[in-house]
């Protein structure tokens, strides 16, 4: 008589959309979010928080995530960050070695199996720390474009959306200084998109927190001074929206390139910005804020 079995094979559940996968899945088959985070958390025993990073193509949300990881990492700010697998330290080790070769990031693919993934536990020491299991994915601006275009579009960003509790949303502060409506009103298509989420009644308000960080503030001081003023004038789209529709909203500056050169060759037709140094300004503020509203 033959004893052999079949082989079981075990599933897990998709942290992002809840589908299941077999055990072995180095990504999810629905949303292509990778498999080895839900493996990290079922370890932990507790729910982990999602934070996500959103702002249109080019306003730095890479160098942004990167730098702030980093910091954490090196004990910023009192926190203590521990990075749960490897694949944490990717992102946050692609930008500080880019920058050091006086060079930026290459933009996000707008494939989702290509972005990176970070899973940290974070906490601020003290007498009584608490400890947030906080997941940042780097999500492709051209991705979050297209899915605000076209719902479901990008099933891994309408899941990350629907389940974060906190959203930092980028702006960039020098277009808005320079006139240009570009950013108010991609800034006004995403909490619009996360209201739409949230299914909200007209009298009733989103409690998820939002930062809004006006990156490259570099290019227009005045941003460090009164970022709450600063965006009420340039981005009044976005600021009587969240008026109206959030009741948890703060506003900050934040920079990361201290000086910028400025490259050009014979032989093409574009300019190429090369970053001569870092000097990281209002980085960790808004994550501070973040974690108090957790």
């Amino acid at each position: 008589m033959n004893d052999t079995h079949t082989p079981v094979l075990s599933r897990s559940t998709c942290l992002i959309c809840g589908t299941q996968n077999l055990a072995e899945s180095p990504l999810c088959i629905e949303c292509s979010a990778p498999m080895a985070i839900v493996h990290d958390v079922i370890a932990q025993e507790r729910e982990p928080r999602i934070v996500s990073i959103v702002g249109e193509s080019n306003v730095g949300k890479t160098v942004y995530l990167g730098f702030l990881l980093d910091m954490l990492s090196q004990r910023a700010g009192d926190f203590d960050a521990i990075p749960k697998g490897a694949y944490s330290v990717e992102l946050q080790q692609n930008v500080i070695s880019h920058l050091a070769r006086r060079t930026f990031p290459p933009k996000t693919p707008m494939e989702a199996v290509e972005w990176h993934w970070a899973y940290y536990q974070v906490c601020r020491r003290g007498p009584s720390p608490k400890w947030v299991d906080l997941v940042m994915p780097d999500m492709a601006g051209e991705s979050l474009a297209a899915e605000l275009a076209g719902p479901n579009t990008f099933k891994v960003i309408r899941g990350l959306l629907r389940r974060s509790a906190g959203v930092m949303l980028l702006v960039d502060a020098g277009l808005a200084a320079n006139g240009s409506p570009r950013g108010d009103f991609f800034a006004l298509k995403i909490l619009s998109y996360i209201d739409a989420l949230q299914a909200k009644k007209s009298d009733e308000k989103v409690d998820t927190p939002a930062a809004v960080v006006l990156c490259k503030a570099d290019y227009c001081p005045e941003c460090f001074d009164d970022p709450r003023s600063f965006a009420k004038a340039n981005l009044n789209r976005l600021w009587n929206f969240c008026e109206s529709r959030f009741t948890n909203v703060s506003f900050f500056a934040s920079s990361v390139v201290g000086s910028l050169a400025y490259a050009i060759s014979p032989k093409e037709d574009f300019v190429t910005p090369i970053p001569l140094h870092a000097a990281p300004q209002g980085v960790l503020e808004p994550f501070e804020w973040m974690i108090n509203q957790l």
